[in-house]
């Protein structure tokens, strides 16, 4: 099972998905999926958040073929393409698959890549099919320049109104406001005018395939992060203060404040810390959330170093304070209790 396709158009396959694939903690989302068909070779990449399937239409000896898919893993994908840009752009690229292994062979050298038969990926054509066929024809329809669109990350959550097919797209977010007019040339072409239902029937072929009650929702595609890893998203880095705040608060009532004083106030000081995090984080948020991404992301490479004692001290001492005192104050109030305890 093979397919060919020159260097350039697979070039394109993968930048234009690349940016969708999943993290590490979703193995099975962690690449690119290729994907044959009788007519089309894909590139599909999804997070969850987002999917991009990106086509190239096979030469015609290798279409009617049997249908095959592999992952490429992300850890591949920069040697991939480093070996794709060696390439003339012209030069043809055979794709074939055997067993547990994904082989480009190029006019000079080949590339072969490991890749895992037994992950299951998403029903991406039956995702985008049941999207698809829920959108409305005769609604606006704008040719929109996606460098231009790009400008728009903010690091706020976005809200969009398509105002008409010659019309602004319209961007909305707290405290912004912003506008872009459609595309009217493509390159030193006029933008192709094209309705919906002329989009929508290019690709009914191809999601014809797909079930109807297709998601990206489910248990196979739930981040597995291991519970020592520090987790980067500053979502999930309040709902984890939150938990932690309210698991302390119950452990503190099961302790004896009488027998296990110690304990006792152990639960007190991490659920009164980790209020105190979570208070100052949504606040640092609410004034700038790029700052706030930058910070939580920065902590989570400092906790899984498992350095935090040194970092603490360094910035003791940049702060002014004496790191040393405290430490040898602390050392002889455990002194003190251990002897009062014997």
């Amino acid at each position: 099972m093979s397919v060919t396709i020159n260097a350039h158009q697979l070039g394109r396959l993968i930048d234009k998905t690349i940016g969708h694939m999943g993290s590490e903690y979703v193995e099975p989302l962690h690449g690119i999926r290729l994907d044959v068909d009788a007519r089309y070779l894909y590139a599909v990449a999804s997070d969850r958040h987002t999917i991009a399937v990106a086509r190239y239409q096979l030469n015609h000896g290798d279409q009617q073929q049997e249908p095959w898919a592999r992952t490429i893993p992300a850890g591949r994908l920069r040697s991939l393409r480093e070996w794709i840009d060696s390439i003339k752009g012209a030069g043809l690229i055979t794709i074939s698959v055997a067993d547990d292994r994904l082989t480009f062979e190029g006019p000079l050298t080949d590339l072969s890549i490991a890749v895992n038969t037994g992950m299951e990926f998403l029903d991406w054509r039956g995702l985008l099919r049941k999207h698809v066929e829920q959108a409305a024809d005769g609604t606006t329809f704008p040719a929109l320049d996606s460098g231009f669109l790009a400008r728009f990350n903010t690091g706020d959550v976005l809200r969009v109104r398509l105002t008409g097919d010659e019309k602004p797209l319209l961007v909305f977010a707290e405290d912004f406001l912003g506008a872009q007019m459609p595309a009217r040339y493509a390159g030193v072409y006029p933008a192709k005018e094209e309705s919906f239902e002329g989009a929508h029937k290019s690709w009914l072929w191809t999601l014809a395939a797909g079930s109807p009650d297709a998601t990206l929702d489910g248990a196979a595609f739930e981040e597995d992060r291991p519970r020592f890893e520090v987790t980067a998203d500053i979502r999930e880095t309040g709902e984890g203060l939150l938990r932690e705040v309210l698991h302390s608060v119950t452990d503190g009532h099961l302790a004896d404040y009488d027998t296990q004083r110690a304990l006792w106030m152990a639960h007190i000081r991490i659920g009164v810390a980790n209020w105190m995090a979570f208070r100052y984080l949504t606040a640092l948020h609410n004034v700038d959330p790029r700052a706030a991404a930058a910070v939580v992301a920065e902590v989570a490479g400092e906790l899984d170093s498992g350095e935090i004692g040194e970092f603490a001290w360094d910035a003791a001492e940049q702060a002014g304070f004496d790191p040393q005192q405290w430490h040898d104050e602390y050392e002889a109030h455990l002194k003190k209790s251990s002897e009062k305890a014997a």
